[in-house]
């Protein structure tokens, strides 16, 4: 008898665990699906990783016993949030550094660096997020006070859009840099010969490559770091822009020890190796990993004067900004990429660079196609190049916040009439009815509701300016919602796995404790996550 009631206990077990047929309901929610037809529901459920059932309450009840039940009581539930354009890794490096994000002078700078290296001893100091655009005096700054702070330990402080950074004397001898120094697309700052600090674009990289790379613990604690707020922020999905081959084992490993649970599209930077790389491999797909385009970069950034201009910068006369690489270089790796099959996604800030990548995008896709070629930012455009987009299915990713960011000053470097086709979202939009979002972080905030914000209202976080910025391009708050989820997952070919909640998909969703779709525009920057799911697992809840 003894025997036989251990028996007994395990087949009722047994017979309990199979009355169940799904892993998880969430019910009672206000279920956004972003399905095709933008239909609404109250519950859906999970098994295995995937939606396999949408509907009402009651009847998804009956039907399915789920092993935990959500009762989101009645808060919005939207599909997890996808970053269509970011920095991901670069921002979790950041995390480790010193930040610089928010700085209102120069001298607060080297007070933030001095007290960073009180508690950092060794090594190189690298830090970002600096503006002077955000300065009383918004001029680039010179090193003399970081000579004097550090005239031993190199440091290397960039600006918050990574195409400039200022260095010390330190840093600039081990790269070997001398005054009246010159470099392709970059410009060695030197003012009546003696050298600044400042360097922009392909300036940056001769000290960059001087920088020891991080070690194993760093690059590790840089992905779990960056994860842990986007999660807290209602991401699933990051497009990390333009990172080497070397680092997709490393990103595969992380994922497979289930540490990293972030799923990752992943554009590699425009060098040999990493064509090389991958036109022998061949796409790299994993559920949580996706690795089948290439990252180009045609110009700067229009905040330091890098941006490729067809006419001068309104405030520096005779000043066009520059092409990273000749154009020829983006000839030739268009063609080569065609020819293999991946798709190209090319950084393009002013209405120069835009013409010449739109211009060899149109000579290689030849019409109507389905390639997905991207062009990201589109930031400043002439009028008579918009109709590329369209003629050629070439896809706008834009960054809203770039637009309320950049407002106050933008202006002042284009003059009014170029700025009126600078940000320009809803006429991208319209050329192939589609647009994808991303912030850009860490060059932005991460957080996906400032961006769904600045893409409806046009405003930044304290409201301003009232009527909003060129409020003509905002786009509706279904579009936005679509920007950050469908259209996003449409832009790196995974539109079929991800970006709704539809049976079939992954159960990546995200609950908020407000309805973007139905609250003012102005209690929009204050919506908060309340919980963020990757396959139906929970990876974030707000204490």
């Amino acid at each position: 008898m003894r025997k036989i009631f251990p028996l007994l206990m395990l087949l009722v077990v047994a017979c309990k665990q199979q009355d169940f047929n799904a892993d998880l309901l969430v019910k009672n929610a206000v279920v956004y699906t972003v399905n095709a037809n933008f239909s609404t529901a109250d519950a859906f459920v999970v098994n295995g990783g995937k939606i396999i059932a949408v509907g009402k309450n009651d009847s998804l009840e009956k039907i399915y016993k789920a092993r935990k039940v959500i009762d989101a009581g009645g808060k919005p539930v939207y599909p997890g949030f996808i970053d269509a354009h970011s920095h991901f890794y670069e921002y979790g490096l950041s995390l480790q550094e010193v930040n610089l994000d928010g700085t209102k002078s120069w001298n607060e700078i080297i007070d933030t660096v001095n007290a960073y290296s009180k508690r950092n001893t060794d090594g190189w100091i690298i830090g970002r997020g600096w503006d002077q655009n955000r300065w009383k005096i918004k001029q680039f700054p010179s090193k003399e006070k970081l000579d004097k702070s550090f005239p031993v330990r190199p440091v290397l402080l960039t600006r918050i859009d990574g195409h400039a950074a200022i260095a010390n004397q330190a840093a600039l001898n081990l790269a070997g840099i001398k005054p009246g120094q010159t470099v392709s697309g970059g410009e060695i700052e030197t003012v009546k010969g003696k050298l600044t600090g400042i360097l922009v674009d392909n300036a940056v990289g001769i000290v960059k490559r001087k920088i020891p790379e991080p070690n194993e613990q760093i690059t590790q604690s840089a992905f779990l770091d960056a994860q842990h707020n986007c999660f807290a922020d209602g991401l699933t999905t990051v497009s990390d822009c333009g990172l080497p081959y070397t680092m997709i084992s490393t990103i595969a490993q992380l994922q497979h020890r289930g540490d990293l649970k972030m799923r990752m599209y992943v554009m590699l930077s425009d060098r040999a190796e990493n064509y090389e790389y991958l036109f022998k491999r061949g796409v790299f797909k994993t559920p949580g990993l996706d690795v089948r385009s290439f990252k180009v970069y045609a110009d700067g950034a229009l905040g330091s004067r890098g941006a490729c201009l067809l006419r001068p910068y309104s405030d520096q006369k005779n000043w066009k900004g520059f092409l990273l690489s000749s154009q020829k270089h983006f000839e030739e790796v268009a063609q080569k990429i065609a020819e293999k099959g991946f798709q190209m996604c090319t950084h393009a800030i002013g209405d120069s660079a835009n013409r010449v990548i739109l211009k060899i995008y149109a000579s290689v896709l030849k019409g109507k196609n389905d390639r997905r070629w991207r062009i990201e930012h589109a930031q400043v455009l002439s009028p008579a190049d918009i109709h590329y987009f369209g003629d050629y299915n070439i896809i706008p990713s834009v960054q809203p916040t770039h637009a309320t960011s950049d407002m106050r000053w933008a202006g002042t470097r284009l003059g009014t009439k170029r700025l009126q086709t600078a940000y320009a979202y809803k006429q991208l939009l319209d050329q192939n009815g589609w647009l994808p979002l991303g912030t850009d972080f860490p060059v932005e905030n991460i957080n996906p509701i400032y961006t769904f914000y600045a893409a409806v209202e046009r405003k930044d976080l304290k409201g301003y300016p009232e009527d909003g910025f060129q409020s003509a391009n905002a786009i509706s708050r279904i579009e936005a919602l679509k920007g950050m989820t469908i259209w996003a997952a449409r832009a790196q070919f995974e539109e079929k796995e991800k970006g709704s909640i539809e049976p079939g998909k992954y159960a990546d969703f995200v609950i908020l404790d407000k309805d973007i779709m139905k609250i003012k525009g102005s209690e929009l920057p204050g919506v908060k996550v309340l919980k963020t799911y990757v396959n139906g697992e929970k990876v974030y809840e707000k204490k």
